[in-house]
């Protein structure tokens, strides 16, 4: 018999690695994997299907070290591919971006520079009285380099005071080092936030786009909020990899490795003493690393919490207002804010901590040169150049603290890119065909064979059966929750069936694109969303590209240019947000005017009358029964006296089909329909 076997080792448990042993007709073997559901079917998707898994006692611990290595690996494997995905976006700008690190580099460089270049400023303009075997500052460096340094001291020093103005052209070169160095350095900047500002927009614009791709079931499971948290918050994260990190990662070790460099070629034991502390500072970086790893993620989690609060605060606002929730909304986003604003101190904290202890370690190798010296019954170190080495060890420690930093800001970075790029990876659960075939839906009639469909585990359709011939007005009735809306969403395939299929001219719909399919419908619905933008533009998306005579004439149909003309500003009108400065009225005849604009075979109406009053909804019903004409139209209702005249009824319950006909035979045959019927218009 075929069996799994898992074991979770508690040394890499932070990073979600285990190993699996299968064991298979008397062979054995093993593998690694991360630690998630995913990562352990792709583990053993290779092996037999029907698996079963059996956690391993941990006493088992030979494999510990073998595990931990591996999780070393799946550590570098998992950064090597999120490096891989940031150059991707970075690639486009990728000339700005190599200038950024060119001039990072010489802005690193130009740091030793400026210590030897004051040093021999320095020996120039106050030369003192040596002898020949004094090797001040550069004794180490090749004979040829010394013989030039001395040659040039002394020349200047000879020559210098007769000339003052060549005095302080020398003492210039100070400050015109220094501009070099903050010339650079702001270039280094500037170039990297250009490229990194256009790959953040790219990513956001690819992900927006990837976004509104996927099917109407993603958007049932993810908050809105969450989901423009992702989108601009998660994203920022990019930025600080190409800007902060990249300038950090470039400029400081070359500055670091300069001013060591130019140590050890003049004290080379006193500057070995007083470095020899820094591996202790990795002790600390690698503890606080930890804890930032752990909270980045909890972090952007609580933001996104937080903007998922502020968006049903503003777009919910007329019921807080009406049901007086204003201090449990706002109670609401405090604790929220709170715990967000626990995690960011506590990434602070982890961020922070490593810097002191760096100076602190600092400090103690400089005590430790200090007593060594002190101790030291050799010839000590002139003021001048232990002055230097002081200095020059100071200089040193800003660009380590920035690389300890590092470390944490790439763990942040790291947390909040990669749920952006989840969501990049997250598939289409109706995915379009390989060979898409042309629809033409004027004349085709419509099927639906034996289908199914189900939310999660709950089941909305069962074995539904319809045959819709072209131009039939078909109405659909039935209790709330009956399946309805369900019916007109599989024919818009915002979902795909369970089981069954839908068919358009004998074609099934997941032969089309999606695209080619919903510019063959147009819909109206209960609530039709308009965009905070001008009545032109709101109509005109029914067909992008239309002419201005071709709105106003799909205004003028659906009865809508009565009420333009008294705008002030006509078709130019700004509605605002979801049409806030629009009757329900108004509203609904700007989505039959989007509809006639768009001129499409099939119509669905969902509701579209149910928010209306009595008056209104007989003016828009006969703007309806204009728009329906020659037109396939599905005609979802709770108010039956819109649908008396369909061509075909079908009345809904608990998901299936229990009756179907015209309103009178339905009102004869005395079943479901009748008694709707007769609650509606008993009175």
């Amino acid at each position: 018999m075929w069996k799994a076997i898992i074991s979770l080792r508690v040394s890499v448990r932070r990073c979600k690695v285990v190993r699996v042993w299968w064991k298979l007709d008397g062979r054995r073997g093993n593998t690694f994997c991360d630690g998630t559901p995913m990562g352990l079917l792709a583990a053993m998707s290779s092996k037999k299907p029907g698996a079963h898994w059996q956690k391993v006692p941990n006493k088992i611990s030979s494999g510990k070290t073998k595990l931990s290595l591996s999780a070393a690996i799946v550590r570098i494997t998992a950064m090597t591919d999120f490096l891989r995905k940031i150059w991707e976006l970075a690639r486009p700008y990728r000339a700005r971006l190599f200038l950024g690190v060119l001039t990072g580099i010489i802005s690193g460089l130009v740091a030793p520079l400026i210590i030897a270049t004051a040093m021999f400023v320095y020996a120039a303009v106050f030369p003192s009285v040596t002898t020949t075997t004094d090797r001040p500052p550069l004794k180490h460096l090749p004979t040829f380099a010394q013989n030039w340094f001395y040659d040039a001291r002394d020349g200047l020093a000879s020559n210098l005071h007769t000339h003052p103005g060549a005095v302080w052209a020398m003492i210039s070169l100070i400050p015109l080092i220094s501009l070099l160095r903050g010339l650079t350095g702001y270039l280094n900047v500037y170039f990297l936030q250009w490229a990194g500002s256009r790959a953040v927009a790219d990513l956001r614009t690819k992900l927006f786009a990837h976004l509104l791709d996927l099917s109407a079931g993603f958007y049932t499971e993810n908050a809105t909020g969450k989901l423009v948290s992702r989108v601009m918050n998660d994203t920022q994260a990019l930025q600080t990899i190409l800007t902060n990190v990249t300038s950090v990662i470039v400029r400081d070790p070359i500055t670091l490795l300069g001013v060591l460099g130019f140590l050890f070629l003049q004290q080379p034991k006193l500057t070995l003493l007083s470095i020899v502390v820094l591996p202790v500072c990795v002790i600390p970086i690698a503890i606080y690393s930890r804890k930032i790893r752990r909270s980045s993620r909890d972090a952007q989690t609580q933001m996104a919490e937080l903007v998922q609060t502020m968006t049903e605060g503003f777009t919910g606002h007329r019921v807080i207002k009406a049901y007086n929730l204003e201090k449990i909304m706002a109670e609401k986003f405090r604790e929220t804010a709170r715990r967000s604003v626990n995690l960011v101190m506590r990434i602070t904290r982890a961020s922070e901590i490593p810097g002191v202890l760096i100076e602190f370690f600092g400090a103690c190798g400089i005590a430790l040169m200090l007593s060594y010296v002190l101790r030291s019954s050799g010839a000590r170190p002139q003021p001048t150049d232990f002055l230097q080495l002081l200095i020059s060890l100071v200089y040193i420690y800003q660009p380590l603290k920035n690389l300890t930093r590092l470390q944490n800001q790439i763990v942040q970075a790291r947390a909040a890119t990669e749920r952006a790029f989840e969501l990049l990876a997250t598939k289409n659960s109706v995915p379009e065909p390989a060979q898409p075939k042309m629809l033409q839906a004027g004349n085709a009639d419509i099927r639906f064979e034996n289908v199914s469909f189900n939310y999660g585990e709950k089941t909305v359709l069962h074995d539904i059966s319809l045959n819709i011939k072209a131009g039939q007005l078909v109405a659909f009735v039935g209790k709330t929750g009956s399946g309805k809306t369900t019916l007109a969403n599989l024919l818009m395939r915002f979902y795909d069936p369970t089981r069954g299929v839908i068919r358009i001219g004998g074609v099934d719909l997941r032969d089309f694109s999606t695209r080619d399919l919903r510019n063959q419908i147009a819909v109206v619905a209960q609530e039709n969303i308009l965009f905070n933008d001008t009545i032109r533009r709101n109509i005109e998306l029914g067909r992008p590209g239309a002419t201005n005579d071709e709105v106003i004439a799909a205004a003028r149909f659906a009865k809508a240019d009565e009420f333009i003309a008294q705008k002030a500003q006509g078709f130019d009108t700004v509605i605002g947000e979801k049409g806030v400065t629009l009757s329900g009225g108004q509203r609904q005849r700007l989505a039959i005017a989007r509809a006639v604009l768009r001129n499409a075979p099939i119509l669905i109406l969902d509701e579209a009358t149910s928010a209306l009053d009595t008056e209104v909804e007989r003016q828009v019903q006969a703007e309806f029964d204009l728009l329906m004409k020659d037109r396939t139209t599905f005609c979802i209702a709770h108010r039956l006296s819109t649908i008396l005249h369909a061509d075909m009824i079908v009345v809904l319950e608990q998901g299936k089909i229990v009756e179907t006909g015209r309103h009178d035979e339905l009102v004869k045959r005395g079943g479901v329909y009748q008694k709707l019927y007769e609650m509606q218009f008993s009175s």
